[in-house]
């Protein structure tokens, strides 16, 4: 079966007309190894880092042949992107081996480097397996909407935060049945998450680089969980800016992005202006499908600085 790929990149005039999740994931081919896309805001005039990790990895993946597969990638957020204009992407195909493949992506806009990523593919084969076992948290179905309580508090935001109905979210809380007590020092946040609508075909490509993007949705604010909330729970004026720095991910077992699965997160540092948070992703069944690092700038902000913070527009 040939592989499945996602529609062409929209335009910024049509992302507020999203349709599907698949759409964030679009980029157009203009030459051999090259690409272009859009991506939507994650800051005020910052383009989402998950968005452009994930069309930047859908590139090097649009250079593979499909029996190999995603098993890792690195990368490192060089100058924030403009929402505005579209990225190129631009392909080295670094190696061909027997069994693994890897590339190298530069993500350009105004002729300015704003992003690399190296990802590696290999061939699938059989081996020995062990995993960690999942906590015995409540399920999603058990949880509350998130997005409820935004819709109700703030339905002019919410009406305009076409993103987000792309996906779907469900904290799990602190003191619920199953988790895991939290080790001095180590902030945690525990999180369902999937696409808010099918992901077409079944390509594994397509399934990796939707968890690209949804991996960096909660990863950054458990960095900064001993200073404040996810944005989801906090009504006071943020604290702190927060930006990604780098992004590493392993995909170890076959999943679907379009199904629930449990982001177990923790941070085990926090110094120097940056913080360190790992996570581990769990389908229904407990199995452990991908793992995520990522470095974040970690600043608190001033009293100014937080009230401008606090009235910039909703996003992801």
């Amino acid at each position: 079966m040939g592989r499945v790929t996602a529609p062409a990149a929209p335009t910024p005039a049509s992302a507020s007309g999203l349709r599907s999740f698949a759409e964030l994931l679009g980029i157009d081919e203009l030459e051999e190894n090259l690409f272009r896309g859009h991506c939507h805001a994650g800051a005020p005039l910052r383009a989402f880092g998950g968005q452009v990790a994930a069309q930047a990895l859908t590139s090097a993946g649009r250079t593979v042949e499909p029996a190999r597969r995603v098993h890792s990638l690195h990368g490192y957020f060089l100058r924030p992107g403009d929402p505005r204009r579209p990225i190129v992407y631009q392909v080295d195909r670094a190696r061909d081996g027997g069994s693994y493949a890897t590339r190298r992506v530069t993500a350009v806009q105004r002729g300015e480097v704003i992003f690399t990523m190296s990802a590696s593919f290999k061939r699938p084969e059989a081996s020995g397996d062990r995993q960690r076992t999942m906590p015995p948290v409540p399920g999603p179905e058990e949880l509350p909407d998130p997005y409820l309580a935004w819709q109700r508090d703030a339905p002019e935001e919410f009406a305009g935060a076409t993103v987000f109905r792309a996906l779907e979210m469900r904290f799990v809380p602190a003191g619920a049945p199953g988790m895991p007590p939290e080790l001095p020092g180590v902030p945690q946040q525990f999180v369902w998450l999937r696409t808010g609508s099918a992901l077409p075909g079944d390509d594994p490509l397509l399934q990796v680089c939707a968890l690209t993007y949804l991996s960096d949705l909660t990863l950054a604010s458990t960095t900064a969980l001993h200073l404040q909330p996810h944005r989801v729970h906090r009504v006071a004026e943020p604290r702190v800016a927060l930006a990604s720095l780098d992004h590493a991910m392993w995909f170890h077992r076959p999943f679907r992005a379009d199904e629930w699965l449990l982001f177990a997160q923790r941070s085990p540092s926090a110094s120097d202006g940056r913080g360190l948070a790992m996570g581990e992703f769990y389908d229904r069944d407990g199995v452990l499908v991908a793992s995520a690092v990522q470095e974040t700038l970690l600043r608190e902000l001033r009293p100014k600085q937080a009230r401008q913070a606090r009235q910039a527009p909703p996003t992801p």
